[in-house]
């Protein structure tokens, strides 16, 4: 059977400090935000039926409650991210969508134009 990866970019905007770097890290010193940008991927047979690994807007679905949690958020107050690092939030967001995406292979988060990470789940 063949078998393909497809991803799904969705993004949001939170703001969040990094509280276990030292005082006067920017980082921790002062409340920031981003424009998030995960892409999620996804991987598995390709339907014969459908042509698909998966339809887009079932991947969209999913993601839907993350982001209700996450978007215009202060990253530190959701429970589970009091240190929402990128590789933190890639685990965060992977513990709660694996369940309902089986076929999840990789989550990436770009937080700006030059810092991303890329995290391949516990069974990677």
């Amino acid at each position: 059977m063949k078998e393909a990866i497809v991803y799904k970019k969705v993004s949001f905007e939170a703001a969040h400090r990094l509280p276990n770097l030292p005082g006067d890290h920017p980082c921790n010193k002062r409340l920031h935000g981003h424009s998030y940008y995960v892409t999620l991927g996804i991987r598995g047979p390709i339907d014969p039926h459908y042509g698909w690994v998966i339809d887009f807007a079932d991947i969209k679905r999913a993601f839907a409650p993350l982001n209700e949690l996450l978007d215009h958020s202060y990253l530190n107050e959701v429970e589970g991210l009091a240190n929402p690092t990128c590789e933190n939030l890639a685990c965060w967001i992977w513990e709660r969508l694996k369940p309902t995406l089986p076929g999840l292979c990789e989550i990436r988060i770009k937080e700006t134009d030059t810092v991303s990470c890329v995290y391949f789940g516990d069974d990677a």
